[in-house]
């Protein structure tokens, strides 16, 4: 049941957001030893490994047409194009930048809930998105170039397009979450995905020497299992029990993750100015998810 405040769907979608916000720090260390598609394909070949059991549960589903159309269409924003994008964007760009550019998808995801879900777009949330926004820009100014980022700007623009792709999919995913389960929805992109990406996991096994060492192996794993296992799980659970619009705030949430696991994982500092940009952002996201409910209650608005 689609509701405008529940506490398991935000906690999902926390919990997603911690998740994918990891997994721009372990694609870029698979990518150190592996192509790109390499990396994609095994973690979609993984993930899809951990729903083999649950096939025969899947098949006791009726598919009309339609229906196949959007889970085509679920399939072609995200995984399919969408990775692709985002692959090329983290070989370009840093991991902490592709990461700030995910403040745009909630917006883009909004816009378009209201036009093909007919959701209606509040104050509150328009509100809270743009602060959120301008948190997320501001965070995103304090990010340096590297070595490891040889052409940002260019890089940038395919995780924008990776955005408006994951725009696309919620939105679907939420279409398909009134009639099929998040677990399906979630092993139905494994597969798809799988298949999607073997034909150029091929074409670099034949072109790219393959170096797969202990270190991209476990990253392998990790963003097979728990990155697209429990991360799209959570999500499209999420989908469930909230709206899209108000799901897709929560992307404001990525950036912060993002630099505080870089501060863990990879030893980099948080600046002043990065850490008030965070709590920008976190207020952001608390107005657009709490206030039109429990502020109401509280006699605040």
């Amino acid at each position: 049941m689609i509701r405008d405040f529940s506490f398991i769907g935000i906690l999902s979608l926390i919990f997603a957001m911690f998740i994918w916000a990891s997994s721009f720090i372990a694609l870029k260390a698979a990518m150190e030893d592996l192509g790109p598609f390499t990396v994609i394909f095994l973690r979609m070949f993984i993930a899809s490994l951990c729903f083999v059991y649950f096939i025969k549960s899947f098949l006791k589903y009726k598919f009309s047409k339609k229906d196949i159309k959007f889970i085509l269409l679920l399939a072609l924003f995200e995984p399919c194009l969408y990775f692709i994008f985002e692959s090329k964007a983290l070989q370009l760009t840093s991991a902490s930048q592709a990461g700030m550019i995910t403040s745009l998808m909630p917006i883009i995801t909004a816009m378009a809930a209201g036009y093909f879900l007919k959701e209606i777009i509040t104050k509150q949330l328009i509100l809270g998105s743009l602060i959120a926004m301008s948190g997320a820009i501001w965070l995103s100014l304090q990010g340096a170039t590297t070595l490891s980022s040889p052409n940002p700007l260019l890089g940038n623009f395919l995780e924008f397009l990776a955005m408006i792709c994951g725009a696309g999919y919620t939105i679907t995913a939420r279409y398909l979450s009134d009639k099929y389960s998040a677990l399906f929805i979630t092993a139905i992109q494994a597969f798809i995905g799988a298949i999607f990406f073997a034909p150029l996991f091929l074409y670099e096994y034949f072109t790219i020497p393959l170096n797969i060492t202990m270190n991209s192996f476990l990253w392998v794993i990790y963003l097979g299992v728990v990155v697209t296992l429990a991360g799209y799980g959570l999500y499209n659970y999420a989908l469930t029990k909230i709206k899209a619009s108000k799901a897709a705030v929560f992307v404001y949430l990525i950036p912060v993750f993002t630099l505080i696991l870089a501060y863990f994982v990879l030893n980099e500092k948080l600046s002043i100015l990065e850490l008030i940009a965070c709590f920008v952002i976190l207020f952001g996201v608390f107005i657009s998810e709490v206030s039109s409910s429990w502020f109401k209650k509280k006699k605040f608005i």
